[in-house]
């Protein structure tokens, strides 16, 4: 009896099982795709399917033809032939035997006959499992399936052999111990504790991949702690563990690390607010002062949008993602400046300064309460909503999520006859000033304070 769950992937991969067979080949499906149908979960339009196969590269790409719509090589040195059939993608791979060189980022490829020594190569048991099709057999040698079960993560080889074979597996852990709710086993622990460095030969960019999976998953606390408690996010990210220090050492107050994972877990899963909650605090260790008054961290935010800048570069994150980012860190404390209350003037600047980043920047400010007193909560989840209810009344009245001056710059070039250069930037800033404080003016008063304004300056 074929469960229900299983009939939709079926139908969609027996065809190509079939050219398989009767070719003489071994078609498997493997990885996340078994993982995911034990644990319940069916299939999404757009997931691809990955496969594993005894075939060659040069045979996978004869018996998909005439069968997929698109077939592309960009990975065939590795084994991999991707295609895609009805507009679901396959990457389907040949069982291989790879193993990375100390200093290499790129696996040596060997290709093996027997898929127990394909498995025997995947990352954790709970990706080592493969189900034949079309038959439905289920191959499961290193008791995956018992581990996804009890909630287990172990690796197929020891540890050891394992990360030495690939590095980024150790920052994979991380995820899956957050993803899917895996206790580590005491060995994997070991062995990123010991094997942490061996990460400096993994690319930044692979790197960066990891680390935005980890982020989106619901609460990525738990796997964010695994690279704090192994030492591992030393290698590529040292300013997180650098947080590990107390806000107020006289009442031990909340450290700043665990303020920050907490905010990371209260945020949307978004990937831009949840890396902006990761990094909002990271100038606190620099500014860092005890006076009478206790401890203060004047100005963190400014240092910790430098900061959030540099470690995002040096991750090869896009400069859009850095700029967003770091603006982000940087407006993280600009809500807490109106203490008293919300002219229209405040609110202008508050969206003028967010620009596009509004809702990411109003999620990151909500989220960053963390307190357990809950009078204190209530006041700021309402000064919050204040704050978003006047948005909402200016926006209603105003273009305010596009303020700009009344006049543009042919405009005020045509009125003081004046050429471009500097003059017209101060024009521009100076009726900005007046759009910021008073609202709309209208063509008629903005000229007319133009013309003041210009009367002044000579």
């Amino acid at each position: 009896m074929i469960p229900d769950r299983l009939r939709p992937i079926l139908a969609e991969v027996q065809p190509l099982a079939e050219r398989f067979a009767a070719d003489g080949k071994r078609l498997y499906l493997v990885g996340g795709v078994v993982r995911d149908l034990l644990l319940g979960d069916s299939l999404g339009d757009d997931d691809d399917i990955d496969c594993t196969t005894d075939a060659r590269p040069a045979d996978i790409k004869r018996l998909v033809n005439g069968w997929a719509d698109a077939v592309w090589t960009q990975g065939e040195r590795f084994g991999t032939i991707g295609c895609r059939h009805n507009g679901r993608a396959f990457e389907i791979t040949t069982h291989r035997a790879e193993v990375y060189a100390p200093d290499s980022r790129k696996p040596d490829v060997a290709y093996s006959d027997a898929i127990e020594v394909d498995l025997s190569r995947r990352d954790f048991t709970v990706n080592a499992m493969a189900l034949a099709v079309p038959n439905l057999e289920l191959i499961d040698p290193f008791g995956g399936a018992d581990d996804l079960a009890a909630g287990a993560l172990r690796t197929p080889l020891s540890p050891t052999e394992s990360f030495t074979d690939d590095p980024l597996r150790m920052l994979r852990a991380a995820r899956f111990i957050a993803g899917y709710g895996l206790k580590p086993d005491a060995d994997l622990e070991s062995a990123v504790e010991e094997l942490g460095d061996r990460l400096a030969i993994v690319s930044a960019e692979r790197i960066r991949g990891e680390l935005d999976k980890l982020l989106v998953t619901d609460d990525p606390s738990s796997g964010l702690w695994f690279l704090v408690d192994t030492g591992l996010v030393e290698h590529f990210l040292p300013e997180l563990p650098a947080m590990r220090l107390e806000q107020d050492p006289i009442h031990r107050h909340k450290d700043v690390l665990h303020h920050t994972i907490a905010v990371v877990a209260k945020t949307r899963p978004e990937r831009l607010v949840r890396l902006a909650a990761l990094l909002h605090d990271v100038g606190k260790p620099r500014t860092r002062a005890i006076g009478d008054g206790g401890v203060s961290f004047h100005h963190h935010e400014v240092v910790g949008a430098r900061m959030a800048r540099d470690r995002m570069r040096a991750l090869k994150y896009s400069n859009e993602d850095v700029e967003a980012v770091s603006r982000l860190v940087y407006l993280h404390l600009r809500f807490h400046t109106y203490q008293m209350g919300w002219t229209d003037s405040a609110v202008r600047r508050f969206v003028r300064d967010a620009g596009p980043l509004l809702s990411e920047l109003i999620e990151l400010t909500r989220c960053d309460c963390t307190t357990r007193n809950e009078r204190k909560a209530a006041i700021l989840s309402r000064r919050m909503d204040e704050l978003e209810a006047r948005i909402a009344e200016l926006e209603a009245s105003e273009e305010l999520r596009a303020i700009r001056p009344d006049l543009d710059g042919d405009q005020i070039m045509a009125r003081l006859s004046i050429g471009p250069g500097r003059d017209v930037g101060r024009a521009l800033d100076f009726l900005l000033e007046a759009r910021l404080e008073e609202g709309p003016l209208g063509e008629d008063e903005a000229y007319r304070r133009l013309d003041a304004w210009w009367t002044q300056q000579r």
